[in-house]
């Protein structure tokens, strides 16, 4: 198997994961990450290994995600995937009302970063928190810990509305 092979099988996920967190969308997902995979091919040599492969795959689709965009003029950031996937926090399981995801969203949108990035790709890129850190280039508990006051913060505003 060849490296470029070994780093499809290895990384395409994440990288799909990744970009549909981003862009909310299966189809732009699969191909933005068939391209970062074909950009990278044609670049794989020219990785200096200074980070972390995924986060480098994830900064190629990202930046490919960012200038389709930019092309399209369709996409806004403000997106939102009618369904979101289960998980045990409650605030994610409140994520499953229509009305509420919406009021989620808003106080998502007005979240800073790493917040609002964490948040995203642990909820909506059903990414772990060691790829999220990987993503970072922070650690594990780093991005439990950023997820955690991400999550407090959304309650806490949510609570305000009420």
């Amino acid at each position: 198997m060849d490296k470029v092979e070994e780093l499809y099988n290895d990384y395409f996920h994440d990288v799909y994961l990744y970009i549909r967190s981003l862009s909310a969308d299966e189809h732009l997902a699969e191909d933005i990450t068939q391209e970062t995979f074909f950009k990278a091919m044609k670049s794989v040599d020219s990785f200096r290994g200074d980070c972390d492969i995924r986060v480098w795959l994830c900064q190629i689709a990202k930046n490919l995600l960012f200038t389709h965009s930019k092309k399209s003029k369709r996409f806004t950031g403000e997106d939102i995937p009618e369904t979101v996937p289960d998980s045990t926090v409650s605030v994610e399981e409140r994520l499953a009302d229509t009305q509420q995801t919406m009021e989620i969203h808003k106080v998502l949108h007005t979240l800073s970063e790493p917040y609002k990035e964490v948040f995203t790709l642990r909820v909506f890129g059903e990414l772990s928190f060691r790829q999220i850190g990987d993503i970072f280039g922070k650690t594990e508990s780093w991005a439990r810990v950023s997820f955690h006051r991400a999550k407090l913060k959304i309650i806490e505003e949510l609570e305000v509305q009420k």
